[in-house]
């Protein structure tokens, strides 16, 4: 359990980190282009090149999606019509759930292994991005990481509904690490 916690905080980590950074890339960049045309900044500012920022936060931003759409699993935060599966009588709903469960196992399993060997394939080549230089390889391993850790979470969430019947819900109003007081009855005028 110990391994799940921190596959866990390692998986939100990525995600944040990798977010937080394409932002600040991107902000850093456009606040450039419109400081160099200051005319005192110009010679200063004008040396330095932005050219790569672009192709890394695209590249951040992949990376970013493989891994949240493996948190989205664990968490139960995509997006599903559930609406006939909810109209199903008990035995028929976990039949279905399960395989729709076991289904995406199986689909990110063949994406990842189809990735993998896309990426073996490529490093064997000199072949790198355009901008950064970076070997190509490394940026498509995105796709075997990503799609086997949410087959791993696709079997998780198997596992566990499998023996508690309890499926993974996001909870819009709860934030993790604010307890929320539940709020007092209005006052009536005049009570005050």
């Amino acid at each position: 359990m110990i391994l799940l916690r921190i596959l866990d905080r390692l998986e939100e980590f990525i995600i944040a980190a990798l977010m937080g950074a394409a932002t600040l890339i991107t902000f850093v960049t456009v606040l450039h282009r419109f400081l160099v045309d200051v005319p005192f900044l110009y010679p200063i500012l004008f040396p330095i090149n932005f050219d790569w920022s672009q192709e890394l936060c695209i590249y951040m931003f992949i990376w970013m999606a493989k891994f949240g759409a493996a948190y989205g699993v664990r968490t139960g935060i995509h997006v599903g019509v559930d609406v006939l599966v909810n109209r199903l009588d008990a035995n028929w709903r976990k039949s279905v759930i399960l395989f729709g469960l076991f289904g995406g196992a199986l689909f990110t399993a063949v994406v990842g292994t189809m990735g993998a060997k896309f990426v073996i394939e490529l490093m064997g080549t000199d072949q790198v991005s355009p901008d950064m230089g970076i070997p190509s390889w490394f940026v498509y391993a995105c796709i075997p990481l990503g799609s086997y850790l949410m087959c791993f979470r696709f079997l998780q969430v198997a596992w566990s509904f499998f023996w508690t019947g309890d499926l993974p819900h996001h909870d819009a109003s709860n934030v993790e690490g604010i307890e929320v007081v539940s709020a007092k009855a209005p006052i009536a005028i005049g009570e005050a």
